[in-house]
């Protein structure tokens, strides 16, 4: 009897080395749009614009956000990995020239949204990426800490936005992300291996071409690669609806109610963020530098909720596929790899954390929008530390929220990592795009308490989405999983007769 094929022929260290990688190129999703919040005042006086004026050039950023990955995620379950970073990158250094020399508030807005479709899609093929040489058992560490690493850029782009834009002026942020961006395009092509399965299987396969990294034209070939005549790899057509298939998930219901539940958690986390400037600035008169430097809790909370949340992830999965092995008799060897069994209590292994992560994040969000309304508190010295204590719990339960969220859909989704991402990314930037373009004018009418505490309450209302996932999850799973099977069949019947 053959041995059989491991899942990705790897070891743990080429692994890490892929994922501090995939983790390095996802950093500028983040980082281009954090790094610009603290020199919005700045922007806004000098392209003669207002505030809110400027506010939308984050809103165009979040829409490109979450439609490009779409296309992008699409063509890298098809093309492969690697052209599609190496595209997209592309597309995003020629945004960062066009910003470095931005003449007015039209070019920054159409700029930015280039700049939004070339950066997105590293979280989506990063994503796929993730899917492509782990099991499920090591899934949820590496995307914990895939979230964790690109959520660096949410701390430190403040920062540097702020400093930059004070002592250099707002242009010279841009000027920055290209050098940087120039760099990590270089790293990509020389080192990023191409993991897509369809196109190198588990790894074993010799590649050539783009799909081969320049370092492999310059070193001897491990001898785990095979030769592999590349016509009789399995190769995807990319057709009409290779784009619209990603969209097909959200008509199952178990994916649709994660999906809507996380959404609205980033959403209101993007609206505590994108608000941060104008408040603060109101409320203790930051400059750019110490504004940049007020992002840093809400940065660190993002760092971690992820990092603790991954750790919970697979103690959760390693205990529920053990009392699965014990159920059906399986030896003590047996691992989940390629695909989740229909009767496997997946949703309960990733969402176990959830409802207490949720009610944290809720209650921080109520609670937020009394620290920066009484001006009589706001004039003592060192109360600017509650709210920036405040955004980190937001900041670190909101970003536990996304790691459960986006391993869960990553894991119903088997060898469509970077579409369901794409899809996620699109909720979620639909929604947190929304709720930015919105924010300034609710913090206005409502006031900054009564506004937190309704987003505190549509995320309670949003609960029970989650809830039923919980019940109902698994049944409406191995539903899919009987659809799924019946079509094969036929396709194969069909096949067959021809």
């Amino acid at each position: 009897m053959a041995a059989e094929q491991p899942y990705h022929v790897f070891t743990k260290w080429q692994k890490w080395f892929v994922i501090v990688i995939i983790g390095t190129a996802g950093l500028f999703s983040g980082l281009s749009s954090n790094i610009y919040f603290p020199a919005l005042d700045q922007i806004a006086k000098d392209l003669n614009v207002s505030l809110g004026k400027v506010s939308l050039t984050i809103t165009s950023y979040m829409v490109a956000q979450g439609i490009a990955p779409l296309i992008w995620g699409s063509f890298s379950d098809t093309l492969g990995r690697r052209p599609i970073y190496i595209a997209s990158f592309c597309v995003y250094i020629a945004a960062n020239v066009g910003l470095s020399y931005t003449p007015s508030y039209a070019v920054l807005l159409i700029f930015r949204a280039i700049q939004a479709a070339g950066s997105a899609s590293t979280v989506s093929i990063g994503n796929g990426v993730i899917q492509d040489i782990s099991p499920p058992a090591e899934r949820g560490a590496f995307i914990a800490f895939y979230q964790a690493i690109r959520n660096f850029s949410i701390a430190i782009g403040p920062v540097l936005g702020g400093a930059l834009s004070e002592l250099m002026g707002f242009r010279f942020i841009f000027v920055f992300l290209l050098v940087l961006s120039s760099v990590v395009l270089t790293v990509i092509a020389f080192f990023l291996p191409e993991t897509l399965r369809s196109i190198a299987g588990n790894g074993s396969l010799r590649l050539n071409g783009v799909y081969q990294p320049l370092f492999r034209r310059l070193t001897k070939a491990p001898c785990y690669l095979a030769n592999t005549d590349d016509s009789m790899l399995p190769r995807k057509k990319v057709t009409v609806m290779t784009f619209v298939s990603p969209l097909r998930l959200l008509a199952e219901r178990d994916i649709l109610f994660n999906l809507i539940f996380g959404g609205v958690v980033y959403a209101v986390w993007s609206m505590v963020t994108s608000s941060t400037t104008r408040l603060f600035k109101q409320s203790f008169g930051l400059s750019e530098i110490f504004l940049g430097l007020a992002f840093l809790p809400n940065g660190l909370g993002t760092i971690f909720g992820s990092a603790i949340v991954g750790r919970l992830m697979t103690s959760d999965f390693l205990a529920a596929e053990t009392s699965y092995k014990l159920t059906h008799n399986l030896p003590p060897t047996f691992k989940i790899a390629k695909s989740i069994p229909a009767d496997f209590p997946i949703e309960h292994a990733r969402l176990r954390h959830l409802a207490w992560i949720s009610a944290l994040f809720t209650l921080s969000v109520g609670c937020y929008g009394f620290t920066l309304t009484f001006p009589a508190l706001l004039a003592r010295p060192g109360w600017i530390a509650l709210p920036l204590a405040v955004q980190f719990i937001i900041a670190a339960t909101s970003n536990a929220v996304f790691a459960l969220n986006q391993t869960i859909v990553a894991d119903l989704c088997p060898g469509r990592g970077a579409s369901a991402t794409a899809v996620n990314n699109l909720v979620r930037c639909g929604l947190g795009a929304a709720g930015v373009a919105v924010v300034d004018v609710l913090i206005s009418s409502a006031g900054v308490a009564a506004a937190f505490v309704g987003l505190a309450l549509i995320t309670v209302a949003c609960a029970p989405l989650a809830v039923m996932n919980w019940y109902w999850g698994m049944e409406w799973r191995g539903r899919r999983m009987e659809r799924e099977e019946r079509t094969k069949m036929r396709e194969a019947e069909g096949g067959q007769k021809v």
